[in-house]
């Protein structure tokens, strides 16, 4: 587990649940939306709706199932990879200490007035590297 710097907790919601009495499939990827906003927030100190930026790659494979009755679920985040415009970072959603998926995200921050990607700011570079130390 310490292959990822970042958790974040966020209760399952009765929303979450689908008929067959787990957490929708669909679902854990607002799980990790989630995370993402928390650690712009608490380890960039920016809000991800205040930035221009574009999910441009979303893996997730599923391990077992998260129920209602399991309260809540830890996301584990690690960014893996920075480069000029992109951030690749890897998740694993967890109950206590039973991993119930594994996922990859690509972000990229874009450029609003032109369309395309453009560099990531250097602050962010610079916090992301001393965060994963």
């Amino acid at each position: 587990m310490s292959d990822f710097e970042y958790e974040t907790e966020l209760g399952v919601r009765f929303r979450d649940v689908d008929a067959m009495g787990h957490v929708n499939n669909a679902v854990y990827a607002t799980y990790l939306e989630q995370a993402r906003v928390d650690y712009y927030a608490d380890v960039l100190g920016v809000g991800l709706d205040d930035i221009d930026t574009v999910l441009v790659n979303l893996e997730i494979d599923y391990r077992s199932e998260v129920a209602l009755e399991d309260g809540a679920v830890t996301v584990a985040m690690g960014v893996r990879e920075i480069g000029e415009s992109s951030v690749t970072a890897a998740y694993e959603v967890r109950v206590g200490e039973r991993v119930a998926a594994t996922a990859e995200t690509v972000q990229v921050y874009v450029d609003p007035e032109e369309g395309g990607s453009r560099p990531l700011p250097e602050s962010w570079v610079d916090r992301m590297e001393s965060y994963r130390e």
